[in-house]
């Protein structure tokens, strides 16, 4: 049981620590990836080293993985933002071009990490707004406007 094993990594046991960190890992990862892009693996990196630092901290085991998604998501956007990467809006590739055009990856390192962060918190881990507005510590209405412009952006760049 996940709980069992917070407290006792929390205590200091190391096998259990071994296990939360093979638990976690793919989904840290999951969601480092779509944000930090090229960086995922960094980001992912950076905010397991922070949940384990800060696991002393987590004071309901039961919500480890929320915890852990709100410390992933902010690793991820510092990092992005360090290590922007340098795509011009008028390189956006053509319909001819299929196999361009239908890499998402490419799509979404044309919008800033903030977007990319609250379309993969609401699109991608169907979070509402107000939950997703929380872990970034925005309003909701930020977050609402954020969502907007990325999933317009992110359109305008699929179909070009």
């Amino acid at each position: 049981m996940i709980e069992d094993l917070v407290v006792r990594a929390q205590r200091g046991d190391t096998i259990a620590m071994n296990e939360l960190l093979d638990r976690l890992t793919p989904y840290v990862a999951r969601i480092c990836g779509p944000i930090a892009l090229e960086s995922g693996a960094d980001a992912a990196q950076e905010a397991l080293i922070a949940i384990f630092r800060r696991l002393r901290t987590l004071r309901e085991p039961t919500a480890l993985y929320g915890w852990a998604r709100a410390i992933a998501v902010r690793e991820a956007v510092r990092i992005a933002r360090r290590r922007p990467v340098a795509v011009e809006l008028d390189e956006l590739p053509s319909r001819e071009d299929v196999e361009c055009a239908a890499d998402i990856r490419d799509v979404l390192s044309r919008l800033s990490p903030e977007h990319r962060a609250v379309l993969m918190l609401r699109d991608l881990e169907g979070l509402e707004e107000s939950v997703a507005a929380e872990l970034l510590d925005l309003p909701v209405g930020t977050v609402k406007s954020r969502l907007h412009r990325a999933r317009d952006n992110f359109r305008k760049a699929w179909s070009a």
